[in-house]
């Protein structure tokens, strides 16, 4: 099946050129990148040229709008209000796609607008979007022409509570308070992503409200099925990759470990890359993989359940989660091109 990567020099088009150069099922069929058209990819990133057989590093990047709607599948790696504009064709065309941005994650445009701070750039593609979480939404993205790819926030956010929630364990009101390493801020350069600026410091960031945030109460409201209030404030840490969610939530009725870790278990026990885990999960546990580990446990008072999910922001908060929707689109079994272990240490 032949796939088409818009933007292909992002981190996380680099990320699904790695995953697909040697998946069984998928064959690139053309790569875009906004200002090296024209150029090998193996000129752009000389490490490519391990990638398979390493035909992917002889393929010459071509302008995102000269891209053919030829294929069958088509990722997008632009960022949000680019990507929508540039999908539509290949929707209009019944090309599949995944959207790695924003634009096909939130159902209302007006939280869009809300949240993002502009109109959507094309709210006429958004009642065929389904949310790309698999673990919430397996059967609707089978089935889907258009899927929007969760945020890496969101996935281990949302993944970290949502046994509990659905259970009816805690209250309606988490809090969430998480740290990224830098690779979410993207290539493009910024003063708050230069090495000077970053290392041995942490920071918070989107304290007045973080986009992300839409996605992790659209979703959690839709598992409660009823209104659900999120604090979450990211923060910044001097690492490459990963991401770990810390979630506070008031109990709704007394929970011994034991039992919240059978609820955890027994909620994924279909999901082949939700990992529950006995213990609070470290970021380094799943880095390189597509894999999101979690864990919860009462507070030392027992008056809150403590939620812990970590994932690699560049695998399963991003390209990894891609590809696994794609699988599931596709028809093929949700693990191929992503069963590689993490890397460690």
């Amino acid at each position: 099946m032949r796939a088409t990567i818009i933007n292909a020099t992002s981190y996380f088009g680099l990320e699904l050129v790695r995953l697909l150069s040697t998946h069984s099922n998928f064959s690139i069929h053309e790569l875009t990148g906004r200002s090296h058209a024209g150029r090998r990819f193996g000129e752009v990133f000389p490490h490519s040229q391990t990638f398979g057989d390493g035909s992917v590093a002889q393929t010459r990047l071509v302008a995102t709008e000269d891209a053919a709607i030829d294929t069958d599948i088509a990722f997008s790696c632009l960022p949000h209000m680019a990507s929508a504009e540039v999908l539509a064709p290949y929707i209009q065309s019944g090309v599949r796609v995944i959207d790695v941005s924003a634009d096909l994650r939130l159902a209302s445009a007006d939280d869009y607008q809300t949240y993002y701070g502009h109109p959507h750039p094309r709210p006429d593609l958004l009642d065929g979007a389904v949310y790309g979480l698999p673990e919430l939404h397996r059967d609707e993205i089978a089935s889907a022409k258009a899927v929007g790819n969760p945020g890496c926030y969101p996935t281990a956010a949302i993944l970290s509570a949502a046994p509990a929630l659905a259970d009816g364990l805690i209250e309606p009101d988490i809090v969430f308070d998480a740290k990224s390493g830098i690779s979410g801020a993207g290539r493009s350069l910024k003063l708050d992503s230069h090495y000077s600026e970053v290392t041995e410091s942490i920071h918070p960031y989107g304290v007045d409200g973080h986009r992300h945030a839409a996605e992790m109460i659209q979703e959690l409201e839709l598992i409660a099925a009823r209104e659900v209030g999120v604090t979450f404030i990211p923060h910044l840490t001097p690492m490459i990759r990963g991401i770990l969610s810390t979630g506070y939530a008031r109990l709704a009725r007394p929970a011994e470990p034991a039992a919240i870790n059978d609820l955890y278990r027994d909620f994924y026990a279909d999901a082949p890359f939700a990992l529950a885990l006995d213990q609070p999960p470290r970021s380094k546990w799943v880095a390189g993989s597509n894999f999101c580990a979690v864990h919860a446990r009462p507070s030392p008072d027992g008056r809150r359940l403590l939620m812990f999910g970590v994932v690699d922001n560049l695998v399963k908060g991003a390209a990894g989660q891609a590809l696994q929707n794609a699988n599931l689109m596709a028809g093929f079994d949700e693990r191929s091109g992503l069963e590689a272990a993490p890397a460690y240490p």
